[in-house]
C-alpha cells in the first residue's frame, strides 16, 4: 500500500465567504477536492470553504456553532478548521455514522493505517459468502466483485472496536462500494443497474486508494486545533441534546419539499452491511425518523389533512398553505402515480415549524440563522417555500428574516414537464 506526497496546498486557507463562487456555494461540488469533505460524497450539502469564511467573518471571538441538520458534517468540520465550537444534529441514522467517522479524522492516523491493513491481510485468506445478499446487491455486482466485498465486510467484524480507527475502517468499506460497481452507482437516489459504467476499480485497488487518501488528510490536519465537534443522531424537530441558548450561529440546509429521498439515496449500503433487506424496510429504518419532505413519508391515509392545517404551529401561513395543499389534492386526481404531495406539503410546513422552535430555544438572543434553501413546485403547483419558512420563523420568535438568492433552478428542463421557475439561495433569519 503506497502512501500519498503530501499536498499541501489542499490546507490553504479558503477564500472568504464573500468570494466563493455564489452558483456553487450552496452545493457541495466544491467540497470534493477538500481533504475529509471528499471522503463520502451525499447528495445534500453546501460549500465548506463558504461555512468557514461565515464564521470567520461573523466577528463572534468564540462562535458556537449549530447544525440542526448536519448531513455528512459539512458544517462541523468547517467550525472545526475555524476554531469555532460547533453541535451538529442528524436524524439520517445511517449519515449520523458516516458524520461520526468523518469527525474522527484527526485521530491517530497511524493507528488508523495499521488498522486498515490489518483488515485487508485478513479479508485475503477469508471465506466469502454471496447468496444471502439481497436482490439489489446480486445486481449491482458481479459474483467475483461481491466476492471480495464480502471478504473485506468479514474482516471488518473481526477487527472492529470502539476506536477511532475502526470507525474509519468501516467508512473505508463503504466508500468504495460505489466505486466498484460497474452499474449506475452514482451519489444519487436512484441505483440503475442497467446502466453499465465504462471503467470500474478492482476492489482491492480502490480500498488501497481510499486508504492512502484517508491517512494523507488525516496527516494534513495533525496541526488542527479547533475545539472537537459534538454530533448527536437525533431530531431537528426537537434538537435534543442542545443547550437551551447555546448557540450563536446557525447554518444549515433543511430538506427541500421537491420529493428526494434521502432514505433511499443510501439504500445500496445499507443494503450490503445488511441493516435493510430492501426498499420496502427504508420506512421503519429510516424515513420515520426524518423531516417530512417526501411523499413516501406520507403514504395515502396516513395523516389527516384538516388536521394538520389546523395545527397552531402553522397559523402564520395556514390560509395559503391550505390553497396550496387542497390545488395538490385535486391535482394528483389526474396523475397516474397520484403522489400525496398535498400531505407531503403540509407535513413538512409543520415539521419545519417544529423545527425553528426548537432552534429559537438553542439560540443566543441575538443569534443569526443561515437556511441554505430552495422552493419546491410539486405536480407544477408553486409552493413559496421561502417567504413562509421566514414567517414560521417569525411565529418561532426571531425578529427578521430576508433572502438572498444565490441561483436559479429547474432551468434546465425545459423540454419537460415542469417548467415553474425556481430558486434557492441563503435565508437570513436574526435574533
Amino acid at each position: 500500500m503506497r502512501r500519498f506526497v503530501l499536498q499541501e496546498t489542499l490546507f490553504e486557507e479558503p477564500e472568504c465567504a464573500a468570494q466563493v463562487r455564489q452558483e456553487t456555494s450552496s452545493t457541495f461540488a466544491d467540497n470534493l477536492r477538500l481533504p475529509v469533505h471528499r471522503w463520502f460524497r451525499f447528495s445534500a450539502g453546501f460549500s465548506a470553504e463558504w461555512v468557514q469564511g461565515l464564521i470567520r467573518e461573523s466577528g463572534l471571538p468564540e462562535p458556537h456553532v449549530l447544525d440542526p441538520f448536519a448531513g455528512s458534517g459539512t458544517t462541523l468540520l468547517a467550525a472545526e478548521k475555524a476554531s469555532a465550537e460547533s453541535m451538529g444534529v442528524e436524524a439520517h441514522p445511517f449519515i449520523a455514522r458516516v458524520a461520526e467517522a468523518k469527525l474522527a479524522w484527526r485521530s491517530d492516523a497511524d493507528a488508523y493505517l495499521t488498522k486498515a491493513r490489518a483488515m485487508r491481510d485478513l479479508s485475503r485468506g477469508q471465506a466469502s459468502e454471496i447468496a444471502p445478499y439481497p436482490p439489489l446487491i446480486r445486481k449491482c455486482y458481479d459474483d467475483q466483485t461481491l466476492g471480495s466485498l464480502d471478504s473485506l465486510r468479514r474482516a471488518y467484524e473481526k477487527v472492529k472496536d470502539d476506536s477511532p480507527a475502526s470507525k474509519l475502517c468501516w467508512l473505508t468499506l463503504v466508500c468504495i462500494l460505489r466505486q466498484v460497481s460497474p452499474v449506475g452507482t452514482a451519489q444519487w437516489q436512484y441505483v440503475l443497474p442497467k446502466k453499465q459504467k465504462r471503467k470500474v476499480a478492482g476492489v482491492y485497488e480502490a480500498f488501497d486508494r481510499c486508504c492512502e487518501m484517508f491517512y494523507h488528510d488525516m496527516v494534513l490536519g495533525r496541526n488542527v486545533r479547533g475545539p472537537h465537534p459534538v454530533l448527536i443522531q437525533g431530531d431537528a424537530r426537537t434538537c435534543r441534546g442542545v443547550p437551551d441558548g447555546w448557540a450563536d450561529l446557525v447554518i444549515t440546509s433543511p430538506p427541500y419539499p421537491n420529493n428526494y429521498d434521502y432514505a433511499d439515496a443510501t439504500r445500496l449500503e445499507m443494503c450490503f452491511l445488511g441493516e435493510i433487506g430492501g426498499w420496502g424496510d427504508l420506512q421503519n429504518a429510516v424515513r420515520r425518523n426524518l423531516v417530512r419532505s417526501c411523499s413516501q413519508h406520507v403514504p395515502e391515509h396516513a395523516e389527516n389533512l384538516d388536521k394538520i392545517l389546523d395545527s397552531r404551529d402553522i397559523a402564520p401561513i395556514r390560509d395559503e398553505l391550505s390553497l396550496v395543499c387542497r390545488r395538490l389534492a385535486q391535482v394528483r386526481l389526474t396523475k397516474g402515480g397520484r403522489k400525496t404531495y398535498h400531505l407531503m406539503v403540509g407535513c413538512y410546513f409543520l415539521d419545519l415549524a417544529h423545527v425553528w422552535h426548537a432552534i429559537r430555544r438553542c439560540c443566543k438572543a441575538e443569534a443569526k440563522v443561515c437556511f441554505v434553501v430552495g422552493d419546491s413546485a410539486p405536480y407544477g403547483v408553486y409552493v413559496p417555500v421561502i417567504p413562509w419558512l421566514g414567517r414560521l420563523a417569525l411565529s418561532a420568535g426571531f425578529r427578521t428574516y430576508d433572502f438572498e438568492k444565490t441561483r436559479d433552478r429547474n432551468i434546465k428542463w425545459k423540454n419537460r414537464k415542469h417548467r415553474v421557475p425556481l430558486q434557492e439561495g441563503r435565508l437570513w433569519v436574526k435574533g
